[in-house]
Formats: C-alpha cells, structure tokens, sequence
C-alpha cells in the first residue's frame, strides 16, 4: 500500500506534545519521521505518566510510527551526523527552548538558507520576536495569557481546558505549514522556513471571543457548558434525572423545537423568545418554560424528539463512554499498535482516506533506532531514501 507522504523524510528535534503531534501527523499518512532525543533522558514527555503498562498516555499519543534517534548534537559527532540527516531531509521540525535554536544554527530561515530543498518549520512559545520572545511557555499558560480562562468554566470558576488545547491547535497549524511548504516545493523546488508560536495559535482560536469582546465593548461571560452567544444551547435535566445537550442555531431550528420536542407552539409565539438576543435576554425564564416540560419525558424521548425535529443533540458523556462509544466501535476506529512495553489500542487519525490505511506503527523506546541511523549514514544501507533530487 502506497501513502501520500510515503516519499517524506522528517527529521525532529521535538519534544512534548506540539512538535510531537505536527510530526506524528505526517507519519501517519506514510513520512518516515526520525525523532532525535536527548541520550539517556530522551523526550520529558516519555516520563509524564505510567499508566499504559509504564509508558506515558501523552507519549504514546503523540510518538507513534517513528524512529527514535539518541545523539547528543552539541558534540560534534551529534552536529556532523545531525548535518548529514538535513541534507537528505524534506522537513525539518524543532520546539527548542527559547533561543536555543538560532544560537546552534538550528533555527529555519538558517536551515533553509543552507538546504533549499528543507521545509524547516520552528515551534516556540510565543515566537521569535516581541517582548515574550525569550519566555518558556506550556500549555496552561498560554491558556492563561491569551484569556482562554477567563471565558471557560463557570460564572464563579475560571477553568483550564481539559485536553492540551493550546499544543493540539500549534501542532496542527505547524502541520498546515509544512504541507503548504512541501506544495510549494513541488511547484518552485524550494523549500520554505516558517514559524508557529503556541501563543500566535491560540490567539486564532481566540478571535472569535476577542471580536465579540471587541464590538461589545465588554467581555464574554463564563456560562459553564451553555454557550454565551445562543440559546437555548447546552444541557438541561430530564424527567429520568438524566441530561441532555442540544442547540438551537437559527430561527426554523426554534420553530421546530417548539413544535416537535415541547409540543407546545404557543412557546414560540412568546414575544420573549422571538429571536437569539431575546432569548439569552430572558434566559432564566427560557430555561423554566424549557425544564417544566422535559420534566414530563424521559432522556430517550427527548433525544428521540430532537432526532425528529433535526435538531442537533447529545448524551452527557464520559471518558469511559468515548471509549465504548458504538460510532467509536463499529466503525472501528482504533488499531492496536506497539509500543515498548506491550500492544495498546490507538485511535487513527481523523481523516479518511478510501483505500488507504493509516501506518499506526510502532512506538519507539529511547534510542531504539540509533544504530540503524547511524549505518545508513555510513553507507551500510539505503533506508534514507534517495538524493532529493532523484525524487521525481
């Protein structure tokens, strides 16, 4: 089976989650990506957890079908074989510590200055220029100072995102670049260097609440899981105790909501409900009109009733039912996948592709490739691929 990313060599300097992912990304639609690692210690990220039989959760999402490469690349035999690796790289990926890169020669517009044929792409935490430039950054931090927190969790509770929101949108954005970067290539024959901050990513994913801030002169409010700008839209009990999510996105949804599910088309004459703004202006009293009459239903029915309306709806759902979730399990989409210390069931990556499977290779231990690498180099092999330009 042929790939579209099968004729892609990647070489990272990564580690944590965003670069990880960017890279995990490509190799799953068939780039062969080598994953260079501290020696000894390798990437912190293999030591966040134990709890898939004594490998990390966040490692084994984000590190599968690569090879990991061990060298120390301050020493000169790791700068001369590291060296050796970028000229015969398509795409170059690193999420060093602030300066660190441009300081080794490391950073891409100096890699693809020297090599034209490199898409060289540079991970940092709030970019290469401006006055946070020389700042660490994680995750929750950035979350922080964009203002994620301030319009998540409750009107009494700012509240951290759950998963690593701000690494997964850098990783993706990283990833968006080097396809565009490699596209380019096909139609120039030069690279390109290109550069995505955790904190220039999660200001994107933020414009929307800044926009709104912006033209109402005021924040966006915290409403916990209902929405801040549309109702009704989020959960609401049922008369078995249970609750149910739903959202209503445009005045025929509303219509029909209070025709099919309430059974009640009075409710949509209210002058108080006639539109969006009134409705989130007369919140409390949508809410009551709204529990008074699922009061009466059981959860099934009311999600049987907003299938009928076609009106977009969910189960209050935990980490457990994603796991065992029926669209999860028939359609199958997981494959078990190696690791060091046994086989572990993966999810496959979002997009489709009919005909072809994703690679879902092998987890790899620290340094598990170094010598193989290190032959091919030599000359004792011919893995690396061919001169980039016999690639045609």
């Amino acid at each position: 089976m042929t790939h579209p990313l099968d004729d892609i060599l990647v070489v990272s300097i990564e580690q944590a989650i965003a670069a990880p992912l960017a890279s995990r990304q490509l190799a799953d639609w068939g780039a062969r990506v080598i994953k260079i690692e501290r020696p000894e210690t390798g990437d912190f990220a293999r030591h966040y957890d134990t709890v898939m039989d004594g490998m990390s959760s966040q490692f084994v999402w984000v590190n599968r079908s690569k090879e990991s490469l061990a060298i120390d690349i301050k020493t000169e035999f790791g700068h001369e074989t590291l060296e050796s690796l970028l000229a015969r790289a398509d795409v170059f990926i690193q999420n060093l510590a602030p300066g660190a890169a441009r300081r080794q020669g490391l950073d891409a517009k100096t890699l693809a200055a020297r090599f034209p044929q490199l898409v060289a792409c540079d991970i940092s935490g709030y970019g290469s220029d401006g006055p946070y430039s020389h700042k660490k950054a994680y995750d929750l931090l950035v979350q922080c100072e964009t203002g994620f927190l301030s319009i998540n969790g409750t009107e009494e509770s700012p509240s951290k995102c759950g998963l690593s929101i701000v690494d997964i949108a850098t990783g993706m954005y990283a990833l968006n670049g080097i396809l565009m970067g490699l596209h380019q290539r096909t139609r120039t024959g030069k690279g390109m260097a290109l550069e995505v901050s955790l904190f220039d990513a999660m200001t994107e994913w933020m414009s929307y609440p800044a926009y709104y801030t912006r033209g109402r002169n005021e924040p966006l409010q915290r409403t916990g899981a209902r929405h801040a700008t549309i109702a009704p839209y989020g959960p609401f009990a049922t008369g078995d105790g249970a609750t149910v999510f739903f959202g209503i996105q445009n005045e025929r949804e509303w219509l029909s909501f209070c025709n099919v599910v309430l059974d009640d088309p009075a409710v949509a004459m209210d002058p108080r409900f006639s539109t969006n703004s009134l409705r989130l202006a007369n919140l409390a009293a949508l809410d009551a009109v709204i529990t008074h009459h699922f009061a009466a239903l059981p959860s099934e029915r009311v999600l049987a009733r907003l299938d009928q309306a076609s009106i977009a709806n969910g189960r209050m759902n935990d980490v457990n039912g994603l796991l065992n979730h029926p669209q999860v399990l028939e359609r199958k989409r997981y494959r078990a996948v190696q690791t060091p210390s046994g086989a572990q069931d993966l999810f496959l990556p979002a997009v489709t592709i009919p005909g072809v499977e994703p690679v879902m290779g092998p987890v790899p231990a620290l340094g598990e490739h170094t010598e193989r690498i290190l032959a091919e180099l030599s000359g004792q092999g011919t893995a690396l691929g061919l001169a980039q330009g016999e690639r045609s």
